[in-house]
């Protein structure tokens, strides 16, 4: 079980790093090595076991500590002073830090006690499980839905997936619209309100979950909570990366599942989002001039160093015997992995498109369009 633990090293001194990685390296566990300034976007898209946090020049370490015990509270912190000043090491103390070490004095005291640290949150840990009863809230999972070819249906799959894993279990979602400019979600499930992402930007600084409740509807029959568009390209200017950022963080820490619908142009706002996001859904038409879209966005993901190996996958959409490629010719051309596979079906969805009418109504439906349940098919497959 020991071998099992994930832990993360916070630092920018390359010989202190080197000194903790022999040690670490040496009891096999998942070891990653990160600069201070990337802790936040590492802890929200993956949950810790153990923190190994050296002090940096910009030393804003209390800060930081706070926010991994807020993000998560049984993570364990330790923290590696380069300073003996009392104050930082009360406060990081105060902030949540179980254990600290002075370098260099007391840096061979740290390797030979780490094991002995390791080995107690091991029992701790396993002890907890042991007794839990009820899961409570705690970091939620980021899934946006873009394609940089419009008109590929990704504003019906997204609403319509976050439905369905609203309606299939018991976890609290969330579905935002990013298309600042024009919306279109309120359209697809049929909501009319005053209220949009926009009003939240006065408490922004502060942001929780009652403020996202608050500002958000919530669909009459599947009840997940939905945060509309302004649709106004005037105030969504006035939306930056920073509000996007504790936006999601917010809500991951308050939602099971946070749902993206993504505009297609590719702007600051949009690389915030795909950097938090723990998936990005492409979704592709099949056919020659969606591929080559596919390639130029590859391409500038790229040069903007956007990681979409490990994080994307494709959304096959309207699939169709009378497509010019068929599944089996894409899988040796993508590079990515197609997770979901969605028929034509423009005789069951165009009549629910047209009325402004949610596509999933009920959890035991009899009746579903083609649509749906490949729609509902995809969601399993993520709840499983």
């Amino acid at each position: 079980m020991e071998k099992n633990l994930d832990i993360l090293l916070v630092s920018e001194d390359e010989i202190i790093s080197n000194q903790v990685l022999n040690t670490l390296d040496q009891e096999e566990s998942t070891v990653t090595v990160i600069s201070p300034e990337d802790t936040v976007r590492e802890v929200n898209r993956q949950t810790r076991d153990i923190i190994v946090f050296v002090q940096s020049d910009n030393d804003n370490s209390v800060e930081l500590i706070q926010y991994i015990k807020t993000v998560n509270p049984s993570t364990y912190v330790i923290f590696l002073a380069v300073s003996s000043e009392i104050t930082v090491l009360r406060n990081v103390t105060r902030a949540g830090a179980e254990d600290f070490f002075v370098l260099p004095d007391e840096m061979s005291l740290f390797l030979s006690r780490f094991p002995t640290i390791k080995k107690n949150y091991v029992l701790k840990k396993s002890s907890q499980e042991d007794n839990q009863v009820v899961f409570g809230k705690g970091r939620g999972q980021i899934f946006s839905f873009y394609s940089a070819k419009g008109g590929s249906g990704k504003s019906v799959i997204s609403s319509t997936f976050a439905q369905t894993l609203k309606l299939e279990s018991a976890a609290e979602v969330i579905l935002l619209d990013f298309n600042f400019q024009y919306g279109g979600i309120e359209t697809i499930m049929s909501i009319e309100s005053n209220r949009s992402i926009a009003d939240l930007t006065p408490v922004i600084n502060e942001l929780n979950e009652n403020h996202v409740r608050n500002v958000s509807q919530t669909e009459s029959h599947s009840q997940m909570e939905i945060l509309v568009s302004p649709c106004d390209a005037e105030v969504g200017e006035t939306l930056d990366e920073q509000f996007i950022a504790k936006l999601l963080r917010t809500c991951r820490r308050s939602f099971d599942y946070v749902i993206i619908d993504l505009p297609s142009e590719v702007n600051n706002l949009m690389v915030t989002t795909l950097e938090e996001s723990d998936k990005i859904y492409y979704v592709l038409y099949p056919e020659t001039s969606s591929l080559k879209v596919l390639k130029h966005y590859e391409e500038l993901c790229t040069r903007l160093g956007i990681d979409l190996q490990s994080r994307m996958e494709i959304i096959l959409n309207e699939v169709s015997k009378e497509n010019e490629l068929q599944q089996g010719d894409l899988k040796d051309i993508l590079r990515f992995p197609i997770t979901a596979s969605i028929r034509r079906d423009l005789k069951g969805l165009q009549p629910y498109v047209n009325k402004g009418e949610p596509i999933r109504k009920s959890p035991k439906e009899k009746r579903l369009i083609p649509f749906a349940k490949d729609v509902r098919k995809f969601a399993k497959s993520v709840l499983s």
